[in-house]
């Protein structure tokens, strides 16, 4: 994990939220955080990270649930985060306030929306912090600042208080730079008792998402995979083709099938599918939330997401049922393919994070496959966790780890319990990289 002085850009404000009744027992005692700029605390403006919507809204009434809990459980909030505007990017460029600076990779963006969330927590000034994720938004963050990051179920954690996304797929996320403190934070807003350990019945690797990674495919995967030989034994690893699986068992995504395409530019079709359907009624659900907002306020908003937001403004009701289809089989196909105690493997995102001020137009490749890989988790429901697996050329590299809705406290025990022998696997490979 890399670090250097100075806040990074991180915060938006700075301030401090005390426990009203510290002690030792309580479970996060001690600890800090920081939370993005779409949660609720009373007495300030939750300002979506833009300034027209600050300007045009009123202070809040009350603090958001998920914020209190940690408050309640000892944790000391010290300050709100940057955020790209509108929580509609996955770069972690604001042009507004700035883009935090990514402590691993100071040339490249630290991944959005959750941007300051997640360089706060890499450039270790708060030991975790708060995030939102609908379409990638604390997963690509965690990836490109090398640390651990955390999507739970959806619909398992409070998003009161929070502005609203789209809701089929809003979840509150968190960072860590490791993942006792990633499962301390669970257990606090998972509101889960200590869950007895269970050991994973499989590990499937989806080796058709392996192949779209720009980087040695083996470097992500072989990493892992010995890690669990190591914990748990070589018989639980299982191979798949997961864009075959899902292209026979989700009907509804045929009308998402893109009919052509570039043939040299490798992609999976019903994955890409999936990615569509998920978007149009990202795009639909935006629309019903903000914009009335939009067409009357007309905000001031960066380049790319200028265009997203004026697209889900301008979107109409057609498909957007088939969408919500598509989500009912999708889970219902995930949920049976995995099983009891299953875990799904793949990237995070396809690659290392881009440079700072790319033209959007040249990571149109780069922004598709990473969204098949992000809605696997954003149209299931299920949860998923980004792990840091060190450097590779200088740049950060990750793996996911997905299980069914509700197995949030199972997986975060796997992941704790993969952790030291993680640390030796990574350490070989990044000394074989050089």
């Amino acid at each position: 994990m890399c670090a250097m002085a100075s806040d990074y850009g991180a915060f938006m404000t700075k301030f401090l939220l005390q426990p009203a009744k510290p002690s030792p027992a309580l479970p996060l005692n001690g600890l800090t955080f920081a939370i993005k700029e779409m949660f609720d605390v009373e007495g300030q403006v939750t300002g979506f990270g833009n300034p027209d919507w600050a300007r045009t809204h009123s202070a809040a009434c009350s603090t958001a649930p998920t914020v209190l809990a940690l408050l309640e459980a000892g944790a000391t909030c010290v300050g709100k985060t940057v955020m790209d505007e509108m929580a509609y990017s996955i770069n972690g460029e604001n042009k507004h306030y700035g883009t935090p600076r990514n402590p691993c990779a100071p040339d490249r963006v630290p991944g959005g929306s959750s941007s300051g969330s997640a360089v706060a927590v890499g450039a270790m000034l708060v030991d975790f912090s708060l995030g939102t994720d609908t379409g990638g938004s604390v997963r690509v963050p965690a990836s490109y600042c090398g640390i651990y990051g955390f999507r739970p179920s959806h619909d398992v954690v409070s998003t009161s208080g929070v502005i609203p996304m789209a809701q089929s797929f809003d979840t509150v996320g968190w960072f860590a730079r490791d993942p006792k403190v990633l499962k301390q934070v669970g257990n606090v807003l998972l509101k889960s008792p200590q869950v007895d350990y269970v050991r994973p019945s499989q590990i499937i690797i989806a080796e058709d998402c392996f192949q779209l990674l720009s980087i040695p495919k083996d470097r992500v995967a072989q990493v892992l995979v010995k890690s669990v030989e190591k914990t748990f034994g070589g018989h639980v690893v299982k191979k798949t083709t997961l864009g075959d699986y899902v292209k026979d068992n989700v009907p509804s995504l045929d009308c998402f099938m893109s009919k052509g395409g570039d043939e040299n530019v490798y992609n999976i079709p019903s994955l890409a599918a999936l990615s569509s359907a998920m978007r149009l009624l990202q795009r639909y659900e935006f629309k019903n939330n903000h914009g009335e907002w939009v067409e009357t306020v007309r905000p001031d908003l960066g380049p790319g997401i200028s265009e997203r937001v004026w697209e889900a403004v301008r979107v109409s009701e057609k498909k957007v049922d088939v969408c919500r289809l598509v989500k009912k089989e999708f889970h219902a196909a995930l949920t049976a393919f995995l099983g009891d105690d299953g875990i799904l493997v793949i990237p995070t995102v396809p690659g290392p994070p881009p440079k700072l001020q790319t033209d959007p137009s040249t990571l149109e490749i780069f922004r598709a496959r990473a969204f098949s890989l992000l809605s696997i988790a954003g149209v299931s429901g299920f949860c998923q966790v980004s792990i840091p697996l060190g450097m590779y050329k200088n740049l950060p590299v990750s793996v996911s780890l997905l299980a069914k809705h509700g197995s949030d406290a199972f997986l975060l025990n796997v992941v704790e319990t993969l952790y030291d022998s993680l640390r030796e696997e990574i350490s070989i490979a990044e000394k074989a990289s050089y």
